[in-house]
């Protein structure tokens, strides 16, 4: 993982410093709630309902061990001993004081991490997929330029405000993992036929109020070119987005407004101004920052550890984890690892006890090369385990509850932390994700459904991306009282989609009920193995809006 500087260290132990004199002026009286909001923001720190929350910024959901560590110490001596991860690989503390964020901030910087433009109307934390770098069917490694670009847009003072906040996502491999066509800029490598590092460029994602998938507007792009590239798509959005009206803001609305071929010309000419310029890349460049992302002393083994396939024969739960837990990794003889953060009924999906993280950091550095990612599906992931370790593994990570085989099906549920913590929410997830997870806990049923994703969002902000879920859940609000909207056939990765709405919405209590029809309807019509989506996609949304409504009450 990238090794921090000393330009980088200095930089963000100057934010800290900067961030206490801040917090001591709004706690003196000096700064306005007004005046400070702008820059607590700038911060990750958000007022919330019971409490401020702190979004610490984990850059393309890459940890070491030390870093989870001090994220557990967080957890335990500012929080209530847990962190929630979110979809955008980032980690949220929910109860803290404020008199003591600067302290927090002074723990990360001492192992090179931040909170800085985890909010704000800026280039957000860079993302790519838990995968990257060890995955098997990845074409490139493309960390080197995540973090590039994640040096080039920390404290930018270009883009610092923009008219909204802005994500951009990267991906490398086959399958994408990333949600690229999610993004404001989604950013696939590959290499051309002559061995070139290309990239192909798409922009206009976005989920929230009004949720559009991306669209290409460069392809063939040379690597040289990408921070200058992305400037100009970036100068032309800040230079035309809508400032007057948040909710239409986000370069997805200046997209369509302007239509996609008349965005690229604009990007395309401004891009003509400066794609010679100081933004160009080096290979110099590229190979400082690849050069902290060189594989690790990987040994040479055999494709299939004997003990790891006789341990599958003995041991029917560790074969069931291992059939769902595993990814397939480019080293013969090893595994990427998903430890799910999904129990059941019993814990918040995305929430980690101080003790778990403690545990995961050991196991990274005993079982791998002491380095965790976060998955934006807010599960934990160790990257390089050897088969042979992979039953010991299991053994611990089901002793911490960490080992629930259930990694793509319907209980690894997403969800937003919702209103039981939001202040913008409209309604609860937890308790939602929570009685679906009951209603669903046999665990030899989830795995005859099969591959089927549900996500849950307690607002249009679309934390959970909801969208995106083959079944996603919207909580709105109805005079009041908090209701749940329903959509099916959403989709992430190369056969990207957008759920549509089933129909009227339905009482949390529901909820479960409603899933359950959902799931009958799709075993009722699915043909030889079937995931989900290709049966949705097949019979399309009345059979279920049918089943569904027919003993249910039909809403206003």
């Amino acid at each position: 993982m990238y090794q921090y500087d000393d330009y980088d260290r200095a930089l963000v132990h100057e934010r800290v410093a900067q961030f206490r004199d801040q917090v001591q002026r709004r706690l003196s009286g000096a700064l306005s709630e007004e005046e400070f909001l702008p820059l607590r923001l700038q911060n990750g720190l958000y007022l919330q309902k019971h409490a401020y929350m702190l979004r610490v910024a984990i850059p393309y959901g890459t940890l070491s061990a030390t870093q989870l560590r001090t994220l557990a110490g967080i957890a335990r001596d500012f929080d209530r001993g847990y962190g929630h991860f979110t979809t955008r690989q980032n980690i949220q503390f929910n109860w803290i004081e404020l008199e003591r964020v600067a302290d927090i901030l002074q723990r990360l910087a001492d192992v090179d991490m931040h909170a800085i433009q985890t909010s704000g109307n800026c280039v957000r934390n860079i993302t790519t997929e838990a995968f990257a770098g060890v995955a098997a069917d990845e074409l490139l490694d493309p960390r080197p330029l995540a973090e590039i670009l994640r040096q080039w847009s920390t404290i930018n003072p270009e883009f610092l405000f923009l008219p909204r906040k802005f994500k951009i996502a990267l991906c490398a491999a086959e399958q994408d993992r990333a949600a690229l066509r999610m993004h404001d800029i989604g950013l696939y490598l590959y290499r051309d036929p002559a061995g070139e590092l290309r990239l192909r460029v798409l922009v206009g994602g976005g989920l929230g109020r009004t949720p559009i998938l991306g669209l290409q507007i460069r392809e063939d792009l040379p690597w040289q070119h990408l921070l200058s590239y992305v400037e100009a798509v970036l100068r032309v959005y800040n230079r035309h987005g809508r400032r007057d009206n948040k909710y239409k803001a986000r370069i997805k609305i200046l997209v369509k407004a302007l239509g996609i071929e008349a965005f690229a010309a604009e990007v395309e000419a401004e891009w003509a101004q400066i794609k010679e310029g100081p933004a160009e890349l080096t290979e110099d460049e590229y190979r400082r920052v690849a050069s902290s992302f060189a594989a690790p002393p990987y040994e040479r083994l055999d494709a299939f550890d004997l003990d790891y396939g006789r341990w599958r024969e003995r041991d029917a739960r560790f074969a069931h984890w291992a059939s769902r837990n595993l990814h397939p990794h480019k080293v013969p003889g090893y595994a990427s690892v998903v430890l799910s953060t999904k129990p059941g009924a019993s814990a918040p999906p995305g929430d980690v006890t101080a003790s778990q993280m403690e545990q995961v950091a050991e196991w990274a550095e005993r079982f791998g090369f002491g380095e965790i990612r976060i998955a934006h599906e807010q599960n934990l992931v160790l990257p390089d385990v050897r088969q042979r370790d992979l039953h010991d593994l299991w053994l611990r990570a089901e002793a911490a509850g960490l080992a629930t085989p259930n990694v793509g099906l319907l209980n690894d549920i997403i969800a937003c932390p919702g209103g039981d913590y939001c202040s913008l929410a409209n309604a609860k997830s937890i308790p939602v994700a929570q009685a679906i997870q009951q209603r669903f806990d046999d665990l030899d049923h989830l795995h005859d459904i099969g591959e089927l994703s549900l996500n849950i969002s307690g607002c249009m902000n679309a934390c959970g991306h909801h969208h995106i879920g083959n079944i996603g859940i919207l909580g709105v609000d109805k005079n009041g009282s908090e209701w749940y909207q329903v959509t099916l056939g959403g989709a992430q990765g190369v056969q990207a989609a957008l759920g549509k709405v089933i129909g009227p919405s339905f009482e949390a209590d529901e909820i479960p009920a409603v899933i359950e029809r959902v799931v009958e309807t799709f075993l009722l019509h699915r043909q030889g193995g079937e995931r989900f989506v290709e049966t949705f996609a097949r019979i399309g949304l009345e059979p279920f809006k049918a089943r569904v409504y027919e003993r249910a009450e039909v809403r206003p």
